[in-house]
């Protein structure tokens, strides 16, 4: 599984080299043999590239696969698609989504973060004028990658597939789609920075505006109470509010801490128990105003809490398509390679005064 980007400042990666240069649409990588035996492939005319009217077959040069050979690797990634990964998931659920129109010509995302805010006036008149304040825009970058990984198609095996009558072995589209899945999910929960043309590809718990907080013990110590968790979370909410921040919130925790929320939860005060419910900790602290989920992520570095507001100016998806299989030419078109790709990214947003809806809480 690799990462490529096209940006102004140049190409990171041969496939990125290879669509730029060829100036390609997703049609021109999907060639497919028709009934006739010739080659042919969808390309877009213009207009709404959802309105399947946009779009035209034409004759290609040559091409590898069948158009129902396409279909079954289509079908399992687009099934791999579905399996829902925590983060990503929630963006998209939420509609936290940003669709770029062009993306294999999108290199990198402009965007303007908005300095000043508007004043109103009060009067009995109403007559009397506002201030008119301009506000500032400062320019921001957002690197737009290509994630893609790499396959092979057995020609003999394709032959034989024909042959016999049976379907492709689709086994490794499926896996390079799950591949790339988890890969956009550790770019919501990594701590390694990406820079590429201008811009940062940020995440939850290395962006620059988010709000920290000391985790003074882990919460799967046996000294941890419950209580001393619930404390935990409710700092974490105070300190979204006083960023004005007011939710909807959502908890994201390492997996160590899954058994943990599952425990009885039960009020103590040094080492007094003072008070229990018939509630787990998960369900005492979704009863906190405005938390609306406690998540589980795999990816999420150990003893590292991450509480974000799910609404577009703290997060959203920047995406130019979902999985897709495709293929390309190498070696003086001597070699056919065999891709599942995907152009989509998280953008973590804060202000321009750098308020940011995220609080991270870590050792």
């Amino acid at each position: 599984m690799k990462v490529d980007l096209m940006t102004p400042e140049g190409n990171v990666g041969e496939l990125a080299t290879y669509i730029q240069n060829n100036k390609l649409q997703i049609g021109n990588m999907r060639p497919f043999i028709g009934e006739d035996g010739k080659a042919y492939m969808t390309v877009h005319t213009g207009g709404d590239q959802a309105n399947v009217e946009n779009y035209a077959t034409v004759q290609a040069n040559s091409a590898t696969l069948r158009r129902d050979e396409w279909k079954q690797l289509d079908e399992v990634v687009q099934l791999v698609q579905l399996e829902r990964l925590t983060g990503i998931g929630d963006l998209e659920a939420k509609g936290l989504v940003y669709n770029l129109r062009n993306p294999m010509g999108t290199t990198v995302l402009e965007y303007s973060e908005m300095t000043g805010t508007a004043t109103v006036e009060m009067s009995m008149d109403g007559v009397s004028r506002a201030k008119n304040d301009r506000p500032g825009y400062t320019p921001k970058y957002l690197p737009i990658p290509i994630i893609h990984g790499d396959y092979e198609i057995n020609a003999r095996e394709l032959a034989t597939s024909r042959n016999m009558g049976n379907g492709l072995d689709t086994t490794q589209a499926e896996n390079e789609a799950r591949a790339i899945n988890v890969h956009l999910e550790k770019m919501l929960f990594t701590d390694t920075k990406f820079i590429k043309g201008g811009g940062t590809i940020w995440s939850y718990i290395n962006h620059e505006h988010r709000n920290l907080q000391t985790l003074s013990m882990d919460w799967d110590n046996a000294s941890k109470t419950p209580a001393l968790i619930l404390a935990d979370v409710l700092d974490m909410k105070a300190k979204m509010i006083a960023d004005h921040f007011y939710g909807p919130y959502y908890i994201y925790i390492p997996t160590a801490y899954e058994t943990v929320m599952d425990e009885d939860y039960v009020n103590s005060v040094a080492g007094t128990q003072t008070g229990a419910t018939s509630d787990t900790l998960r369900a005492r602290i979704l009863k906190i105003e405005n938390i609306e989920a406690v998540k589980v992520v795999d990816s999420l570095p150990a003893n590292n809490v991450v509480m974000v507001q799910l609404t577009s100016n703290v997060v959203r998806l920047v995406k130019g398509f979902g999985l897709q299989n495709v293929e390309w030419k190498s070696e003086g078109n001597m070699v056919t390679n065999y891709k599942v790709m995907t152009i989509q990214v998280p953008q973590i947003r804060s202000s321009a005064s750098g308020q940011c809806g995220i609080v991270h809480l870590s050792a």
